[in-house]
């Protein structure tokens, strides 16, 4: 793994003086955002400055649409062709359009599964709908991701009933230690027939069989008639991973899990609330960014 952004800098670099780079993906929560879910203005004028060179940005969450809505129209996607891909890869849409690329939704027979086992081990579940967190029942884990997407939480007494209409992934909160057991019961009995990671330490998500980020990415490039070597993404949690070992070049920001420390080409010298994500455009596009009074490039 690069140990310096100039060692990989001078690998991506064309002999033009361009990049080669086509597509930007960015993970939000503890990526692109600071911990007080901002982004930076030298961050929005790093990425602007790259889709106006024709780089295509797509934004890679765990989050709902609605809880990501507000961030695509802070860096103008709302006005140019970029992508959102949600849910972990659940649904992916054209930012200037509105339109659905593609979807995929837990079957109910899985879905009743989950809500049996969890429901047996004593775990609450939520699932997204809009802008409505539907949880099983009130938990501390919840209350932050309430916190966090600004999402309003519903408490559902019939939340296997719900569930089993359909949804793009399922999230079961809860004591990250505990969590690791549940992860294994689930692996070794539906493992087949889902995509199991944690985003947080305290969330481990569902989604449909073969969806990630990763999927996700590869539909995008395909849809723009982009290689996968022209394609860079930047993460910092296990739901990040299938995009990072995917992209042509898969960055890890400072703060992120060891884990994807480990397989990512490039760790940044930046952390999140450090423009991590800036330093990394800077360098792979030759972009100078401007400062607002009072940011320093430190």
């Amino acid at each position: 793994m690069p140990s310096g952004i100039d060692t990989l800098y001078s690998y991506t670099m064309k002999s033009d003086g361009s990049s080669g780079l086509k597509i930007l993906a960015l993970d939000l929560d503890d990526t692109l955002l600071h911990s007080d879910l901002s982004i930076s203005y030298r961050t929005r004028n790093a990425i602007k400055q790259a889709m106006e060179m024709g780089v295509t940005v797509v934004l890679a969450s765990g989050r709902v649409l609605a809880a990501m809505e507000h961030f695509a129209r802070l860096l103008g996607l709302h006005k140019r062709r970029g992508y959102l891909i949600c849910n972990n890869g659940a649904l992916i849409l054209e930012t200037n359009t509105g339109s659905v690329v593609h979807e995929a939704k837990l079957d109910k027979e899985t879905l009743l599964a989950v809500c049996s086992l969890a429901d047996a081990e004593g775990f609450a579940l939520q699932m997204y709908d809009d802008n409505i967190i539907y949880v099983s029942r009130q938990n501390e884990y919840s209350d932050l991701d309430q916190k966090t997407t600004g999402l309003r939480q519903v408490v559902v007494e019939n939340f296997k009933d719900m569930a089993g209409e359909g949804c793009y992934k399922l999230v079961i909160p809860g004591d990250p230690e505990l969590l690791k057991y549940m992860e294994i019961i689930i692996r070794a009995y539906m493992g087949q027939n889902l995509t199991i990671f944690t985003s947080h330490p305290y969330f481990l998500e569902l989604t449909p069989d073969n969806t990630d980020k990763g999927t996700a990415l590869a539909k995008v490039a395909e849809l723009l008639n982009v290689r996968q070597g022209e394609t860079i993404a930047i993460g910092d949690s296990m739901n990040d991973e299938a995009m990072i070992r995917w992209a042509g070049i898969g960055v890890a920001i400072a703060n992120s899990d060891e884990r994807i420390k480990s397989i990512a080409d490039f760790v940044t010298e930046h952390t999140n609330d450090e423009d991590g994500v800036a330093e990394v455009i800077e360098k792979y596009f030759a972009i100078k960014t401007e400062y607002e009074e009072g940011e320093t490039n430190e």
